[in-house]
């Protein structure tokens, strides 16, 4: 019997960097403390690790998806300043009513929808149910729990609004976690246990 591919999904602001409503320039980006560290000990467990991030300021001109490659290669270069990387950043650029065309339509890939989970499970050949989703917004919790893998709301970013508005529209978090350092605590825990059931 063939083990599941394990995935962990990242979302980008207020998760890995610093929340700050919309990055338009390099400048912007801030990784959290301990981010590059936490990401580092998935990669030594040799998860699978995806990015994926609404962008909808393309949608609303804000920037374009041309200056988002400098805003991902900083982040890719300051995860490899501490040995950490990421396999793939999947952004959504879309709105499904705010800004300018092509953009601002209705899409499959903005959270809470799951393509982006998905895109990820087809590249990578990873079991989403056996995988991982960690963010700081509802929309995460959602698509995480729409393909069946294990939530983990952040506290950081929007994520202390997001655990009131999860609790009071039972929307389903696994666990808890002040920042993504703890998050990959949760996750290191759990694939051990899963381990020692196995």
């Amino acid at each position: 019997m063939s083990v599941p591919r394990i995935g962990v999904f990242l979302d980008r602001d207020g998760t890995l960097n610093e929340e700050l409503d919309y990055i338009r320039t390099p400048d912007d980006l801030h990784l959290i403390h301990g981010a590059a560290a936490a990401v580092r000990k998935l990669n030594d467990r040799g998860l699978t690790i995806c990015i994926i991030s609404n962008q909808s300021g393309v949608a609303r001109g804000y920037l374009t998806e041309r200056d988002l490659v400098p805003i991902h290669q900083l982040l890719e270069q300051e995860l490899q300043r501490e040995g950490a990387g990421v396999n793939r950043i999947y952004y959504c650029p879309h709105h499904p009513t705010d800004g300018i065309a092509p953009y601002n339509i209705e899409c499959e890939c903005r959270k809470p929808k799951a393509a982006m989970l998905q895109w990820g499970a087809d590249d990578f050949n990873l079991d989403l149910s056996h995988s991982f989703v960690i963010g700081d917004s509802i929309v995460d919790m959602q698509a995480g729990n729409s393909v069946g893998a294990t939530t983990v709301l952040v506290l950081t970013g929007y994520g202390k609004t997001a655990l009131r508005q999860c609790e009071q529209d039972g929307i389903h978090v696994d666990h808890i976690a002040p920042t993504i350092v703890e998050a990959v605590d949760y996750i290191v825990k759990k694939l051990d246990e899963r381990k020692n059931h196995d």
